[in-house]
């Protein structure tokens, strides 16, 4: 099923949302990779406030390349989700509702997807070039040292992902083997 669903996300809309659903988002996303949740990891445990607020809002496992003329950002493909899974679920306890990668996440993670009420999405890879087109606007907000780990601000228009991980805890690499399997005889 194709939705339509602008971002920052809404309980009601995470929550109608099913393993499988082709997904397009419209509105602001942050980008964070393994450097920006090491750092925010850090910011945590000190007790300080975050750069951003992760309530109710979608972070994108991915770091930009540099911008050809003319556009926000280059290739804009994901990176694998899986090398955050030591972080994901103390922000998905903060409120983070959303999060976009490629690949597995670990039992953790998914627990505390459905413990929050809150989705993982997959962009696919290797179409970075072609996800780039669905960002509009491009900002660094935070640890611009990081370089492209940096946290970027990205508003996006009709952003295409899938729901991996559905807020009852279905899980897409799970189901969708035994859809396209068929049994040897």
């Amino acid at each position: 099923m194709d939705r339509y669903i602008t971002v920052p996300l809404t309980e009601e809309d995470v929550t109608s949302l099913r393993a499988g659903d082709y997904v397009y988002l419209t509105g602001t996303i942050y980008t964070a990779r393994d450097a920006a949740h090491k750092r925010m990891y850090e910011t945590m445990e000190a007790q300080e406030s975050l750069p951003v607020d992760v309530k109710d809002n979608v972070i994108y496992y991915m770091g930009p390349s540099p911008a050809r003329e003319g556009r926000p950002v280059g290739s804009a493909g994901p990176t694998t989700a899986s090398r955050m899974d030591k972080y994901a679920p103390v922000l998905l306890d903060m409120g983070l509702k959303g999060m976009i990668g490629k690949g597995k996440r670990n039992q953790a993670v998914k627990d505390a997807i459905r413990r929050n009420k809150a989705v993982y999405f997959a962009a696919i890879g290797g179409a970075g070039a072609l996800l780039s087109r669905s960002i509009t606007d491009s900002c660094v907000i935070a640890y611009d040292d990081l370089g492209p780990e940096a946290i970027h601000r990205l508003e996006v228009k009709d952003f295409p992902v899938i729901v991996v991980v559905d807020a009852q805890g279905n899980d897409l690499y799970d189901t969708a083997p035994g859809l396209y399997c068929r049994e040897k005889k």
